[in-house]
C-alpha cells in the first residue's frame, strides 16, 4: 500500500508517514497518515482521500471492501524514523527505552542531536539540566511530548 501511496502523496506536496490496517473483512480500516511543513489541513486530507482511494481501488491491496481513512499523525504523534527525529529537533519527546536506565523505562526530554549512531536530549531535573545520548538499539519508541505554552 506505502508504495502506491507516497507517489501520489509526494507529488501532491505531502509526505506519507504511516498506514495501518485495523479490522477484519469488510470492518476493514486503512488509515494513511499524511503530514507536510507547517502541518496539514482538513482539504489536505480531503484531497489526499479523493486521490488515493481510485489508486487503491486498481492496485487491489486488499481484496474486500474497506474503509480509507486520511489524517495527520497528531500532535503526540510517534517517531519512528531518522527522519522523524530530525523534524522536531529541540523539541520535547517521550522516548520508550528498550531497557531499563536509572531505574526508568521511559525518559521526557528536549531533543538537542540526532544522526546514525542516535541521539542526545536534555533532561530538565530539579533546577538544573542534564544531557545524555541514546544509541538507537536504546529506544524502544518515541513520540512527540504536547507542549503548553505559559
Amino acid at each position: 500500500m506505502q508504495e502506491v501511496a507516497a507517489p501520489i502523496l509526494w507529488a501532491m506536496g505531502l509526505e506519507l508517514i504511516d498506514v495501518t490496517c485495523s479490522g477484519q473483512g469488510q470492518r476493514t480500516i486503512v488509515r494513511v497518515y499524511i503530514d507536510k511543513p507547517g502541518g496539514v489541513s482538513l482539504h489536505d486530507c480531503e484531497q489526499a482521500h479523493m486521490s488515493l482511494g481510485p489508486a487503491l481501488d486498481v492496485a487491489d491491496p486488499i481484496p474486500h471492501a474497506y474503509t480509507l481513512e486520511v489524517s495527520s499523525p497528531g500532535l503526540d504523534r510517534p517517531l519512528k524514523t531518522l527522519a522523524d527525529y530530525q523534524r522536531v529537533m529541540g523539541r520535547l519527546v517521550n522516548l520508550k527505552l528498550a531497557q531499563v536506565r536509572e531505574g526508568q523505562w521511559r525518559v521526557v526530554g528536549r531533543l538537542t542531536a540526532v544522526d546514525e549512531q542516535g541521539l542526545s536530549l536534555t533532561l530538565r531535573e530539579g533546577k538544573t539540566d542534564r544531557s545524555i545520548q541514546l544509541g538507537w538499539e536504546a529506544i524502544a519508541g518515541g513520540r512527540l511530548e504536547v507542549e503548553f505554552s505559559k
